[in-house]
């Protein structure tokens, strides 16, 4: 909020309303006539009773211009994405999110989409492509050896929950530390799933051109993947003299809020402001 610098009378936009902290927190800023634009594709997600100024839409931010011009949203002051799953996602074994406790292996943002699940991209894909996906999208080294386990597996009995998967990779590689094995592996899956660096990469662009001259844009990543993308159009806009980036390096969170929500620990903020 410190960064965005709203004032009231300001409207702004929140990419990814999830439960609505940055939409509340704009909605103050921004009181008493300011307005917020909420978008979010998990239609699961609720906004009622927030305020009276909040628009909530269910939608994807890589259609960030069309929803926009539809709703009158033509000249915000800022415009936040916050690319991190929530926790009533994460929380819910029905999503297939996370291999605490076990569920089918869906992993759609939005489960009303044509997009195929994580368990039909196990049944369908060459295991070459599925190695590609969990290398690149995982940054797994092992992602040969998951991959010929799946491909091996699925001849077998085709692989639809999480714990099924988890098993199979805690099977195949040696547990180092902390970290679960299939962790990567998950997050690979979620963002094959999902396109979620060609969403980013699609919106990135339409968020700079929307934003009123002297407004910002405010990206929170949580892995390398996204992070690079968001650092990459906010230095090419810069250097074509679109604006500056108000972060010459990401914002990460203090030790009192890793201390209160350690999920933050990943989190990188970015912020560019548009010239006046």
């Amino acid at each position: 909020m410190a960064q965005l610098a709203l004032r009231p009378g300001d409207d702004a936009i929140d990419c990814t309303f999830g439960a609505g902290g940055y939409s509340r927190a704009m909605l103050a800023a921004i009181a008493p006539d300011g307005k917020v634009l909420a978008l979010d594709h998990d239609p699961a997600v609720r906004a009622a009773s927030v305020d009276d100024r909040l628009l909530f839409v269910h939608g994807s931010f890589k259609d960030i211009t069309a929803i926009a011009g539809t709703y009158g949203f033509h000249a915000p002051r800022a415009i936040v994405a916050d690319l991190g799953f929530s926790s009533l996602q994460l929380g819910d074994s029905n999503r297939g999110f996370s291999f605490q406790h076990d569920g089918p292996l869906d992993m759609r943002f939005d489960p009303t989409s044509a997009h195929l699940t994580a368990a039909e991209l196990l049944a369908t894909l060459p295991t070459n492509e599925l190695e590609r996906i969990i290398r690149e999208y995982g940054e797994e080294r092992h992602a040969r050896a998951i991959a010929n386990a799946i491909g091996a597996q699925r001849k077998r009995h085709p692989l639809t929950t999480t714990g099924a998967l988890a098993d199979l990779i805690a099977q195949t590689l040696p547990r180092r530390g902390r970290i679960h094995p299939a962790t990567r592996t998950f997050q690979a899956l979620r963002i094959a799933v999902n396109d979620e660096l060609g969403v980013l990469r699609s919106a990135i662009p339409q968020m700079l051109n929307l934003v009123v001259p002297g407004g910002c844009v405010a990206i929170v990543s949580f892995h390398s993947l996204e992070d690079r993308i968001v650092k990459q159009e906010f230095r090419a806009v810069v250097a074509r003299g679109w604006g500056e980036r108000i972060t010459k390096k990401p914002i990460v969170p203090s030790a009192e809020e890793l201390a209160a929500n350690p999920r933050s620990r990943s989190a990188k903020l970015r912020v560019v402001q548009r010239y006046p």
